[in-house]
């Protein structure tokens, strides 16, 4: 396949970006973005030109690392799948693909394709793990969880950190991201005894450095692990919660 790459580039944080257009020969429909952005480095260097920044890991669709912007949409062209796993074969030959950063005012550019996102961490920070004292590790069967509970727990556990649904939303909501972290633990007997504190720790994290969620639900459709877009009233749910039930703490 012959393909024309519009890649956004910026040297810097503080740098002007600009869009810079790459005709790339030889790509294998069966590559993915990263694998292309690979094959278009690779003709750089050769070229002796600075290869384009982007992140990635573990290029299974586990780690969340390689979020970006193609054509317009964070990760790519398909619902539910993350950069590492959107195969340009889907793009006729020759088809122009446009690369920028995932964009929101929240996701400063480091330099091309890579952003920080660690706001995303104040949200983890805040109360996205279980402190709670167990003692001596119990049994894995010593607590009994139900089946649907567990599974329940388990989708919302699933989301993987990428910043994805925040890029997608028109407003720069988290409530996606939050709601994922504060249901998976709520629903599970030891970390459920931070409920409250969690709760409200995350909520005031979402007020004070996201947008509000108005319900646009772009952000489930770009997840990569099909995070249910009911994740997003668990943030207010809880913290009424938290606020009504005093044996919530």
């Amino acid at each position: 396949m012959r393909l024309r790459l519009e890649v956004w580039r910026q040297a810097g944080p503080e740098a002007r970006g600009a869009f810079e257009a790459y005709d790339v020969d030889g790509c294998d429909p069966h590559m993915s973005v990263l694998e292309m952005l690979d094959h278009l480095n690779e003709q750089l260097a050769a070229d002796g030109e600075a290869p384009v920044a982007f992140e990635s890991d573990c290029r299974e669709g586990i780690c969340g690392a390689c979020g970006l912007t193609v054509d317009g949409r964070a990760h790519g062209w398909h619902d539910h799948l993350p950069a590492c796993e959107q195969r340009v074969g889907e793009r006729p030959d020759g088809t122009v693909i446009r690369l920028e950063p995932l964009r929101s005012r929240l996701y400063p550019v480091l330099r091309d394709l890579v952003v920080d996102r660690g706001v995303l961490d104040d949200i983890t920070l805040a109360g996205g793990f279980a402190s709670v004292d167990t003692g001596l590790a119990p049994d894995a069967d010593a607590t009994p969880v139900g089946h649907r509970i567990a599974e329940e727990a388990l989708d919302l556990g699933a989301c993987i950190g990428c910043g994805a649904c925040v890029a997608a939303c028109p407003n720069g909501s988290a409530a996606l991201y939050a709601g994922a972290r504060i249901g998976h633990l709520a629903l599970m007997p030891v970390p459920a005894l931070e409920r409250g504190r969690r709760a409200r720790a995350i909520a005031r994290v979402v007020d004070e450095e996201f947008g509000p969620c108005s319900g646009y639900g772009e952000c489930a459709r770009v997840c990569p692990k099909e995070v249910p877009l009911a994740a997003v009233a668990l943030v207010g749910r809880e913290r009424w919660g938290a606020a009504l039930h005093r044996s919530r703490t």
